[in-house]
């Protein structure tokens, strides 16, 4: 399976797997070196546009290290990027919010992506009960 990938910019590193094919996510870079005051927000664009196959979707997601490097958060927590954002003008960005003043520089790995197949179609049907245990509702599992 391949996936077609536009880079909308040429000084990055173009991407691959980390730890060679043994990786499951794949990291992304900042596109432009950023410079944020504290509570500041800004879409860090990630350089790339992708057609991913028919009946997948790419998850970005922060990586382990990003908030210890960067001092910053994804905003929206999980992106989901479905396949028919894939125009010629549809770069992928990182919408990032500054928990301290910090600096991202060009090049700097800031997020992970991975493909997912799309979630099946589906059908509701209300009903008065759901006929099952209740398990006794929010956070009834416990602390342990």
């Amino acid at each position: 399976m391949n996936i077609k990938i536009k880079y909308f910019d040429n000084e990055i590193d173009k991407i691959t797997f980390v730890n060679g094919e043994k990786s499951d996510w794949i990291d992304l870079r900042s596109a432009e070196t950023v410079h944020l005051k504290k509570g500041e927000f800004h879409l860090i664009p990630l350089g790339v546009g992708m057609k991913l196959p028919e009946g997948y979707e790419a998850n970005i997601v922060p990586r382990s290290s990003t908030y210890k490097n960067f001092k910053i958060i994804q905003t929206n927590c999980f992106a989901v990027i479905d396949n028919s954002y894939c125009g010629d003008s549809d770069q992928w960005f990182y919408p990032a919010l500054a928990m301290e003043d910090t600096t991202i520089n060009k090049n700097d790995r800031i997020c992970q992506f991975r493909i997912m197949e799309k979630m099946p179609r589906v059908g509701f049907e209300i009903v008065e009960h759901l006929d099952e245990n209740s398990r006794g509702g929010f956070g009834s599992s416990g602390k342990n």
